[in-house]
C-alpha cells in the first residue's frame, strides 16, 4: 500500500498517539541512563533507541518506510525529552513515575502499532501482533542496554496490557468505529490494565514444573 494512502486511513488524530508513545518511551530510556549517572550523550542515545525501537521493528516487518528516517521531528522529540530529563531534579523521576510513564507509552504505542499495521493491509491477527511488538520492543531494548532484567521475565501483567490495547484497536476498527476513536478506547483500556497491575501487583499464574 502507498504510504500516503496508509497515512490517510490512519487519519490526522491517531499519529498524536504515536508521538505521545514515542515521547514517553524516550523518557523511560533517558531515565534508565540517568539513574546510572551517565553522560548526556548516553541519555540521548537511550532516549532515541527506546523511543523508536518498537516502531522501527514494526515498519520493517510490515514493509513500511521506517517512520523516523524521513524527517527530523521524531529524533528531535527524543532529544528534547532527553534534555528535559537531564535538566530536571532526580527526585522527580522515582521508580513509580518510571513505571507509570512506561505504562502510558505501552498502551499508546500498542494501539497505534496495530492501527498502522491495519492501514498497510496487514490481516487482523498479525496486525494485533504488530501492536504488541511496537509496544514492547523498545522497552526490551532499553532493559538490555541498561543491563536490567526485562519486564518480560517477570509474571507481572505487561504484554497482556499491550495485547488488550492492540486487540481492541483491531476489533473496534473492524467493527466500524472511527480509527482515532478506537485508538483512544484501546489505549485507555491498555493503560488501565497495566495501571491495575502496577497498583495491585497483578500477575499471570506461573508454569508449574510438577
Amino acid at each position: 500500500m502507498d504510504p500516503l494512502e496508509a497515512a490517510a486511513r490512519i487519519g490526522p488524530i491517531l499519529p498524536w498517539l504515536d508521538l505521545f508513545g514515542i515521547a514517553v518511551f524516550a523518557a523511560t530510556g533517558a531515565l534508565a541512563a540517568a539513574r546510572r549517572g551517565l553522560t548526556f550523550v548516553t541519555l540521548a542515545f537511550f532516549a532515541l533507541v527506546t523511543g523508536v525501537g518498537g516502531g522501527t521493528i514494526r515498519d520493517l516487518l510490515i514493509d513500511a518506510p521506517v517512520f523516523w528516517m524521513h524527517g527530523t521531528s521524531v529524533a528531535a522529540l527524543c532529544m528534547g525529552v532527553a534534555l528535559a530529563v537531564w535538566f530536571t531534579p532526580q527526585r522527580w523521576w522515582t521508580a513509580s513515575v518510571f513505571d507509570w510513564l512506561d505504562a502510558a507509552g505501552l498502551a499508546a504505542y500498542a494501539a497505534f502499532g496495530a492501527a498502522k499495521a491495519l492501514s498497510f493491509g496487514v490481516p487482523p491477527v498479525p496486525a494485533m501482533v504488530m501492536g504488541v511488538v511496537t509496544a514492547c520492543s523498545g522497552g526490551i531494548i532499553r532493559d538490555m542496554l541498561a543491563g536490567e532484567p526485562s519486564i518480560l521475565m517477570r509474571r507481572e501483567l505487561y504484554v497482556t496490557a499491550a495485547a488488550l490495547a492492540a486487540l481492541l484497536q483491531v476489533g473496534l476498527t473492524l467493527a466500524g468505529l472511527p480509527v482515532f476513536a478506537a485508538g483512544l478506547i484501546a489505549a485507555t483500556a491498555g493503560f488501565a490494565l497495566r495501571g491495575a497491575a502496577i497498583h495491585w501487583k497483578l500477575a499471570l499464574p506461573a508454569y508449574r514444573r510438577n
